[in-house]
């Protein structure tokens, strides 16, 4: 008799390893980036870090009360848009920002939403646990790291881990552990680097941490809640005092839920009720706005700030890419016709938000207008 989760290893196989480009598959989206450029950085008062990290985001605004917001205006966008900067020693400084080449008309181009279909049940806990070094050291699995607050990231350059907002910052003050906020990569452990990997036993692992030296969070999460445009901005960006020498994934801009592979999205995360352990999942995409992608992939807290990422052709270099399209933020109870339903979301990676995070990665807009 066949296994019952044998269906379920196919389709995470051809997840992670899709065939030969063709004009079949489908393809990253070819377009080109505005420019999110810092105009002046002042100092603010160092903050107080009184409150634990929220590991989950909670909002009872759902897909149609996003997109019933007003939409929000050029000026509305350079504030949104502004950051702060929480330096390793505490000093805190706030950039103001200008762009230019984006154009506001593509808020109206967000694909029609689909909130009342029928979707996927929770009953099932559809996570994998990732086990084995041959698995947790090789990418895209080796991507995927733990912050000392709580949460998850995925690692985008060199020195640099995106993850949620709300992981730092929860909305009004920073959290208590972000001043030495620290980022966990996992190794096997030192009396295990010799062992006989054919006798069967699981590696041990452990967390290798570096500390970060400065966050990037923008104003948008800090002026908001995630009852409202919060949520929208719920992403920051680490940068580490030292290389972590691992394959980093690309940022990439979310296409539609439409064009993604099977509408499938994955991400990988340390979900606190498996301590230790990297779990994946895989799950179609659901509804969308402009800013956020609505899913029913099983996650519990601690998978907050996870990467949510596709593969997908990229037919001007010839290659599949693997990119992160959006950030796990949290979980959403919304009332659809009196009747409560269940969602988790997503923070999409817009053409603004790729213009901002990658100008944070590369010091550069000229790096960064091809998403």
């Amino acid at each position: 008799m066949a296994s019952p989760l044998l269906p379920a290893l196919l389709t995470l196989t051809l997840l992670l390893r899709s065939g030969s480009g063709s004009s079949q598959w489908p393809q990253w989206p070819v377009q080109r980036v505005p420019v999110v450029w810092p105009q002046q950085t002042e100092e603010r008062p160092a903050p107080h870090f009184l409150q634990p990290a929220q590991l989950e985001v909670t909002s009872s605004c759902g897909p149609e009360c996003h997109k019933r917001a007003p939409l929000p205006n050029y000026w509305d966008l350079r504030r949104f848009l502004s950051y702060e900067t929480l330096h390793s020693g505490g000093r805190l400084t706030e950039t103001a920002v200008a762009i230019y080449g984006f154009d506001t008309n593509a808020f109206h181009e967000t694909p029609a939403g689909r909130s009342r279909s029928k979707r996927q049940i929770f009953g099932h806990d559809g996570r994998f646990s990732i086990v084995g070094q041959d698995f947790l050291l090789n990418y895209p699995f080796s991507a995927a790291v733990k912050l000392s607050t709580g949460c998850s990231g995925t690692l985008v350059g060199e020195r640099h881990v995106l993850t949620a907002a709300h992981c730092v910052h929860d909305g009004k003050n920073y959290v208590k552990g972000a001043q030495r906020l620290r980022v966990g990569f996992l190794k096997p452990q030192q009396k295990d680097a010799t062992a006989n990997v054919t006798d069967g036993r699981p590696h041990k692992m452990k967390f290798q941490w570096i500390r970060a030296k400065r966050t990037h969070i923008p104003k948008g999460w800090i002026k908001g809640t995630a009852n409202d445009i919060g949520m929208d901005y719920d992403y920051a960006l680490l940068e580490l005092k030292k290389a972590h020498k691992r394959r980093h994934m690309q940022l990439g801009v979310s296409p539609s839920a439409k064009r993604l592979p099977g509408k499938r999205v994955q991400f990988s995360g340390f979900d606190d009720d498996r301590p230790g352990q990297l779990v994946y999942r895989f799950c179609e995409a659901g509804d969308e706005t402009y800013d956020l992608l609505y899913q029913r992939c099983d996650a519990q807290p601690g998978a907050s700030g996870s990467g949510v990422y596709v593969r997908m052709w990229n037919r001007r270099r010839g290659r599949w890419e693997r990119k992160v399209i959006g950030i796990f933020s949290g979980h959403q109870w919304v009332d659809l016709s009196g009747t409560p339903h269940e969602f988790n979301v997503a923070v999409r990676i817009t053409p603004l938000k790729y213009a901002q995070i990658c100008y944070w990665i590369k010091g550069n807009y000229v790096d960064c207008r091809d998403g």
